[in-house]
């Protein structure tokens, strides 16, 4: 499945929330769904810049694809930075770097969270963007 399938299914999946409070309710569950973060990760190096919550996000490629792991120390943002780990994980860098920048919005996100979560959440996507531009410069 593509990422912009993937931000479709996603969008679904939200739409069928009657309200914000149960949306917020999946996002967190979503978060408590994210897999153990390695702990030798927990270093300044790996702390997202722009989240007030503390976001650590760790990268690798393998066999051209990108695998992340992330954490945060708030409920609501490790949901966030899940749903972005369900879209980017496992991808080509080309795949991440080609993703359409207006997911966010696009999602109901925009709207609906503090202006500090919002920027948190872009800083989160503009650093899986640049892992991604990285990786793409170094030739396999």
């Amino acid at each position: 499945m593509t990422i912009e399938q993937n931000i479709t299914k996603m969008q679904h999946e939200f739409d069928s929330f009657p309200d914000w409070e149960e949306r917020y309710a999946h996002i967190i569950a979503v978060g408590k769904g994210l897999a153990p973060y390695n702990e030798e990760y927990l270093k300044d190096e790996f702390k997202v810049k722009g989240c007030q919550s503390q976001v650590w996000l760790h990268s690798s490629i393998n066999g051209g694809r990108v695998r992340f792991e992330a954490e945060s120390d708030a409920l609501i943002v490790k949901g966030l930075v899940a749903l972005l780990l369900r879209l980017f994980n496992d991808r080509t860098p080309k795949e991440i770097l080609e993703a359409p920048v207006d997911l966010v919005s696009r999602l109901g996100f925009e709207q609906h969270l503090s202006q500090n979560r919002a920027n948190g959440l872009a800083s989160m996507l503009k650093q899986i963007k640049l892992y991604a531009l990285a990786y793409s410069m170094v030739k396999a």
